[in-house]
C-alpha cells in the first residue's frame, strides 16, 4: 500500500504538488479560525447551588439547607465530588462531575435533583443553579473609579450595575459579570420605634402602608367609534416624595393626616448588611469579575470587551475612570503564545541550518523543510475538527515536533539524493524516476514502524484523566498528528519534488561528499576501529555509567506542574473571623499600600468579601488583591519574598500568595487556593479547630512551608434572641410570628421596587440604626400583639451576647476544615512527605477524625503512578511491533538499548535543572522513549538491507559500511530533533515556556547521550549479539 502510494505520487507529480499548496492556503484560513487560548479547556464541569436562607446561622443553613441539597447530588450520575460552605443566611453547594461529562447534562441532573429536594426546604427558600461558568472562566477583573466629588460609591455602583454589567452581558461568549463594591442603590424606610408608639402605629402599618401606595392597576379600555385606549391607574412610587407622603392609618379617627415621614426616615442608601467591597490602587472603586463561557475564544472575547468598556468610557461623566489591566488573562495568553510562536520560529530556523550544513544544497534543503509547514497546516485541520484550540501546550506539541517533522524527509531525501549519485556514476543508468521509487521504499518500512512506535509510547499521556489529562493530552495529540503527518508528507510530497528537483542537478556529478561528511565520517571509524578491539571495555563503562545514573532518580525532589510566570500576583489576606467589613477594609487599605511599594506592582485591585453574585462563599474578613506586575530584572521568587516581607508588617493576619491562574488550577484540584490542602474530616466543630490549630503548628517546623494557614471557620460574636413560649402566648404570640416580626425589625425586608425607566430599586424597611446598634436597644423594639398592643421585645424573650460558627464547611457530607500551605524554595512532594510525617508523629486524632491530602501533590501522585504502569504496558507493546518488524526477539531488544542511552543525558539534564522530576518531565521521558527507539530501528534496518539487498556479508566490514552510511541520517535527525528545542531549553521561566522547558530538557539531553553512545555501542552490540538472529532470518548473510 505504501509502495502504491509513492508510485501513485511520482505518477502524479503535478497534482500532488499542487494539492499540497491548497492545503497549505485552506490551512492558513482554518489557523486564522483557531480559537486562542492560555491552556487547554481547563475548565472541570461543575454545578454550583445558590440559596439564600435571610435570618438563618451557619449551623441552620448547614442543617436545613445544605444538607438536604447533598443528599440529593451525592450519588447521582457523573458526580465525583460533593463540596459546600453554610454561611450567615447563604448556602453555596458545588456538585464536581467528571472531566468527560457535558456540562449541560450535568445542569440537566443536578435540575432535576433540586426539584426533589424542594420539598424537604423551608418555605421561600428556593436553590437556583449558577451560570455555566467556572473559576477558570474569569477572563478579566475591570475597575471603575471616580475622581468627581459629586459622583460617589452609590452613583459608581448605578453605573456598574446598569451601564456597564447589561452591556458586556451582551457580548456573546460572556456567561456572567459579577460587581462588588460601592452601594447598591436602594429607597430605605428606616422607621424610629418611639415615633410608631406616639402615634399608635406598627410596623406592620408601615408595611402595608407601602405596599398599598406601589401599586399600578389596569382599568380595561376606553372604546370608541374609531379607536381603543388602554387605561392605567398609575399609583406606584417615583420619588421619596411620594413614599414620604403615603398616608397612615391615624389612631381614634383624628383628622390630622399621618404620613410615612412623620414615623420614619425616607432615604437612598445602600444595604444595611454590605457583605463586600472593592478598591482600585488604594482607591475606593467598584469592581466588576467578567467570566466567558466555555469553549469561547479568550483572546477574541478580551478584544470584544475591552471595544465595548472603550465605547463606555465616551459615555461616563467626567471624572470616572475605567481600569481594565487589574487583571486580564488575555495578557498572559498573548504573552504565552508569542513567547512559544518565537520558540517555534527559531527552532525552524535551527533546524534549516543544521539541514543545508549537512546537505550543503538548496534543493535538498528545501525539500526536507516542506515537511514542516505542511505537517503544521495538517495537525491545524485536525484542530479544527476535534475543536482543539491554539494554546501553548498545543504550539508546545509542535515546538517539541519541529525537530522530527524532517526526520522522514531527511531519510527519505539523503537516501534518494545517494541512490541518485551512485545511479549517475553507474555504468547503465536507469530512469530516475525509477530509482528515486526504489530508494523510497527501501527506507519507508522503517519509517512507518518508527512512526507506530511514537504513537505507542504516547499511550499514557492519552490514559491521563483529571487536570494533568486536559494539559497535556493536548500536547499529545499535536505531536502525534504532526508526526503522522510528516509521514504523509514523505510518502507524497517528498518523492515528488525529489523527481522536479534532483535527477538534475550538478552535483550529482561529484564523487565524494561534502567536506563536514567526510569528517564526520572519518572521526566515526577511528572511534569505532578503537572500540571493536576493547568492546568488553565500552560496554562495561556504558552499563556502568546507566545505572550510576540511574541510581540519582530516587533522591529528585517531585513537584505537580512547574512554576508559571504569570507576570501577576494574586495574594489573599485573611484577618480573624468577626471583623467588620469597615475593618477590613482598613487593613486591606493598608495592605495594598504596601504592595504598592514593591517597584514591580504596577496597578492593584482588592475585593473583600463577597459579591452578590459570586459564588464564593467568603465572608467580609477576607480580601483578595490582584496585583499587574512590570518587567523586572528580579525573578518572580524574589518579588514575592519582597512582598511577604512587607506584608508581615501587618498583625494578626493570614497571607496566601500565588498567582491568578495557577490559584485557579489549585482550587479546582482541591477547592483550595494552595499548592497544599490538608483536609481534616469529623463530626465536632470544635474539635475540628483543636486540632486543625494542632496540625498547623507541626506543619510550621518544617522547612519550605510557607502561607501557612488555617480555614477560618471559626466562633463569632452573635447576639441571641430566645423567645420564651409561654410569655409569647400570653401576648397571643407564637414564637415564630414573634420571630418573624423581629427580623422584619432588625434585619429589614424588601417591600416593594421603584421603577426608575428599565432600572428597579428596592424598597427596603426597618428599624432606624439608633434602634438596633446594641443590645439593650434591640431589648426595646416593639412587638406587636394580637389585640393591637405593642410589647417590648424584652416582654417576651431574653437577648443575650453569644457565639457561634462564622461558617460550616463540607466535603462528601461531611464536615472538614483545611489547614493549607504553599512552598518555597523545595519540592513539592519532599515538603509533603515531612509534613505527613510530622503529623503522625505530633498529632493526635480522636476516632472517627481523619486526614486527608490534596491539592498538587495529590494529583502528582496519582498521575505519576498511572504513567509509570501504562509505560510499561507501552514498552511492551514497543517491543512487539519490533518483533514484528524484524521478526526476531534479540533484535528488538537491540532497538531497545537506544532507551536507557537517552535516560543517561536525561536524568543528568533534569539534575542540572534543578533536580526535580514534574509531570511534564514524565511527559519528556515519554517523548524520548519513542525518538530515540526510532534512530535505532534506521541503524538496525540498514544493516540487514545491506545483507539482504546488496550481498553483504555478516562481517565487520559490512558493519562499517551501514554506520557509515547511517550516521549522516541519524545525525541529521537527531541534531535537527534536538537543537530546534534549544528556544525552550534556556527560557526556563518566560511566560508560556514553563510548561515546555522540562520537555525540553529531558528530549534534549536524552538524545545528546542516546546519539553518542548509540553510534558506537550499536554497533558494537549488532556485532555481539547479532550473528544468531541473522543466521535464522538471512543464512546466506552468515560466512561458513
Amino acid at each position: 500500500m505504501l509502495n502504491a502510494i509513492i508510485q501513485f505520487s511520482l505518477k502524479n507529480r503535478l497534482l500532488v504538488v499542487a494539492a499540497s499548496a491548497l492545503l497549505m492556503v485552506y490551512g492558513v484560513f482554518v489557523i486564522s479560525k483557531l480559537p486562542v487560548d492560555v491552556f487547554p479547556d481547563l475548565n472541570r464541569p461543575t454545578v454550583t447551588i445558590f440559596t439564600e436562607a435571610e435570618g438563618l446561622a451557619p449551623e441552620e443553613v448547614e442543617a436545613l439547607v445544605t444538607w438536604p441539597l447533598e443528599t440529593a447530588v451525592n450519588g447521582s450520575t457523573g458526580v465525583e465530588r460533593v463540596r459546600s460552605a453554610s454561611a450567615i443566611g447563604l448556602s453555596i453547594v458545588w456538585v464536581e462531575f467528571g472531566w468527560d461529562t457535558n456540562i449541560y447534562t450535568a445542569r440537566q441532573i443536578v435540575a432535576e435533583k433540586l426539584q426533589q429536594a424542594q420539598e424537604t426546604l423551608p418555605q421561600d427558600v428556593r436553590p437556583v443553579m449558577g451560570p455555566i461558568s467556572s473559576i477558570m472562566g474569569e477572563i478579566m477583573l475591570v475597575g471603575l473609579t471616580s475622581e468627581n466629588p459629586k459622583i460617589g460609591g452609590m452613583d459608581l455602583r448605578t453605573i456598574a450595575e446598569w451601564d456597564i454589567r447589561n452591556r458586556i452581558l451582551s457580548i456573546s461568549g460572556i456567561s456572567q459579570v459579577s460587581v462588588i463594591g460601592g452601594e447598591l442603590k436602594q429607597y430605605q424606610v428606616l422607621v424610629d420605634p418611639l415615633k410608631l408608639k406616639n402615634y399608635g402605629v406598627t410596623l406592620h402599618d408601615v408595611e402595608a402602608t407601602i405596599e398599598g401606595s406601589n401599586i399600578n392597576a389596569t382599568g380595561g379600555f376606553l372604546l370608541s367609534d374609531y379607536q381603543e385606549s388602554l387605561i392605567r391607574n398609575v399609583a406606584r412610587v417615583k420619588t421619596i416624595e411620594d413614599l414620604a407622603k403615603s398616608p397612615l392609618p391615624k389612631e381614634n379617627g383624628s383628622p390630622t393626616p399621618l404620613t410615612l415621614d412623620q414615623v420614619a426616615d425616607i432615604k437612598l442608601g445602600g444595604p444595611l448588611a454590605k457583605r463586600g467591597d472593592a478598591s482600585v490602587n488604594g482607591q475606593s472603586a467598584v469592581i466588576l469579575s467578567i467570566q466567558k463561557q466555555p469553549g469561547a475564544d479568550t483572546i477574541k472575547l478580551t478584544k470584544a470587551v475591552e471595544a465595548e468598556l472603550a465605547s463606555i468610557q465616551k459615555t461616563l461623566p467626567e471624572g470616572v475612570k475605567i481600569h481594565g489591566d487589574i487583571f486580564k488573562q488575555g495578557t498572559f495568553i498573548e504573552r504565552a503564545i508569542k513567547n512559544v510562536e518565537e520558540a517555534l520560529r527559531d527552532g525552524a530556523i535551527l533546524v534549516a541550518i543544521v539541514l543545508f550544513l549537512f546537505l550543503l544544497n538548496f534543493r535538498t534543503t528545501f525539500i526536507t523543510l516542506t515537511a514542516i509547514p505542511l505537517s503544521f497546516v495538517l495537525t491545524a485541520i485536525v484542530f479544527k475538527y476535534f475543536g482543539l484550540s491554539i494554546n501553548t501546550m498545543t504550539l508546545g506539541g509542535l515546538a517539541v515536533a519541529i525537530g522530527e517533522l524532517v526526520d522522514d524527509a531527511i531519510v527519505d531525501v539523503e537516501n534518494v539524493f545517494r541512490r541518485l549519485r551512485e545511479n549517475r556514476h553507474a555504468e547503465k543508468s536507469r530512469n530516475p524516476l525509477q530509482v528515486i521509487f526504489e530508494a523510497s521504499s527501501e527506507v519507508r518500512n522503517s519509517i512507518v514502524f518508527a512512526t507506530i512506535i511514537v504513537v505507542l509510547v504516547f499511550i499514557p499521556l492519552f490514559a491521563m484523566g483529571g487536570i494533568e489529562g486536559k494539559i497535556f493530552l493536548p500536547l499529545g495529540i499535536a505531536y502525534i498528528t504532526s508526526i503522522v503527518a510528516s509521514l504523509f508528507v514523505s510518502l507524497t510530497l517528498t518523492p515528488a519534488l525529489c523527481s522536479y528537483l534532483l535527477p538534475n542537478m550538478k552535483r550529482m556529478s561529484a564523487e565524494h561528499d561534502g567536506w563536514l561528511i567526510r569528517m564526520i565520517k572519518g572521526g566515526q571509524k577511528r572511534v569505532l576501529n578503537f572500540a571493536f578491539p576493547h568492546s568488553r571495555l565500552v560496554l562495561t563503562l556504558v552499563a556502568l555509567i546507566t545505572f550510576g545514573v540511574m541510581a540519582m532518580v530516587p533522591f529528585f525532589g517531585k513537584e505537580f506542574l512547574p512554576q508559571f510566570n504569570e507576570g501577576s500576583v494574586t495574594i489573599n489576606i485573611l484577618t480573624p473571623p468577626g471583623t467588620s467589613l469597615a475593618e477590613s477594609n482598613r487593613i486591606g487599605t493598608i495592605a495594598e499600600n504596601l504592595i504598592r511599594q514593591v517597584p514591580e506592582a504596577s496597578e492593584t485591585g482588592r475585593r473583600t468579601g463577597r459579591a452578590e453574585r459570586d459564588d464564593h462563599a467568603e465572608g467580609v474578613h477576607s480580601s483578595e488583591i490582584e496585583v499587574e506586575l512590570k518587567e523586572s530584572e528580579r525573578s518572580r521568587g524574589d518579588i514575592l519574598a519582597d512582598i511577604r516581607d512587607r506584608l508581615d508588617q501587618i498583625p494578626g493576619i493570614a497571607v496566601n500568595i500565588g498567582q491568578p491562574i495557577s490559584h485557579r488550577i489549585d482550587h479546582m484540584m482541591s477547592g483550595v487556593r494552595a499548592q497544599m490542602a490538608i483536609k481534616l474530616f469529623g463530626t465536632d466543630l470544635d474539635v475540628l479547630r483543636a486540632k486543625a490549630e494542632e496540625i498547623r503548628q507541626a506543619m510550621s517546623e518544617v522547612e519550605g512551608v510557607v502561607d501557612l494557614s488555617v480555614e477560618k471557620q471559626v466562633l463569632i460574636p452573635q447576639v441571641h434572641v430566645l423567645f420564651d413560649r409561654e410569655k409569647a402566648a400570653s401576648y397571643g404570640l407564637l414564637s415564630g410570628e414573634a420571630a418573624e416580626y423581629a427580623e422584619l425589625a432588625m434585619q429589614g425586608k424588601a417591600v416593594g421596587q421603584v421603577l426608575d425607566g428599565q432600572r428597579t430599586y428596592d424598597i427596603v424597611m426597618r428599624l432606624s440604626d439608633a434602634a438596633r446598634n446594641d443590645v439593650e436597644a434591640i431589648k426595646q423594639i416593639p412587638v406587636d400583639t394580637k389585640d393591637g398592643n405593642v410589647v417590648p421585645l424584652q416582654a417576651i424573650a431574653t437577648v443575650q451576647d453569644a457565639k457561634g460558627p462564622n461558617i460550616i464547611n463540607r466535603e462528601n457530607a461531611q464536615r472538614r476544615i483545611v489547614i493549607q500551605a504553599n512552598v518555597s524554595d523545595r519540592d513539592l512532594v519532599g515538603v509533603v512527605q515531612k509534613v505527613q510525617a510530622a503529623i503522625d508523629s505530633k498529632v493526635h486524632l480522636p476516632q472517627g477524625y481523619y486526614v486527608t491530602y490534596g491539592g498538587q501533590f495529590e494529583s502528582q501522585a496519582s498521575a505519576s503512578r498511572l504513567i509509570a504502569l501504562l509505560s510499561l504496558f507501552s514498552l511492551a507493546g514497543m517491543f512487539m511491533v519490533l518483533y514484528v518488524h524484524f521478526k526476531s526477539a534479540n533484535l528488538a531488544l537491540q532497538v531497545m538499548t537506544s532507551i536507557p542511552l537517552a535516560f543517561i543525558g536525561a536524568v543528568i539534564g533534569v539534575w542540572l535543572s534543578g533536580g526535580v522530576f514534574s509531570i511534564a518531565t514524565m511527559v519528556g521521558f515519554v517523548t524520548l522513549t519513542g525518538i530515540a527507539a526510532r534512530n535505532g530501528i534506521m541503524m538496525i534496518a540498514h544493516y540487514i538491507h545491506l545483507m539482504e539487498h546488496e550481498g553483504e556479508k555478516f562481517d565487520l566490514a559490512m558493519v562499517y559500511r551501514g554506520t557509515s552510511e547511517r550516521i549522516i541520517p541519524v545525525l541529521m535527525t537527531a541534531l535537527t530533533a534536538s537543537l530546534a528545542l534549544i528556544p525552550l531549553v534556556i527560557a526556563a521561566d518566560e511566560p508560556g515556556r514553563e510548561l515546555l522547558h522540562p520537555v525540553a530538557v529531558v528530549i534534549f539531553c536524552g538524545l545528546f547521550s542516546s546519539t553518542l553512545l548509540d553510534l558506537t555501542v550499536r554497533p558494537l552490540v549488532f556485532w555481539k549479539f547479532g550473528k544468531k538472529p541473522i543466521s535464522t532470518l538471512l543464512p546466506q548473510a552468515i560466512t561458513p
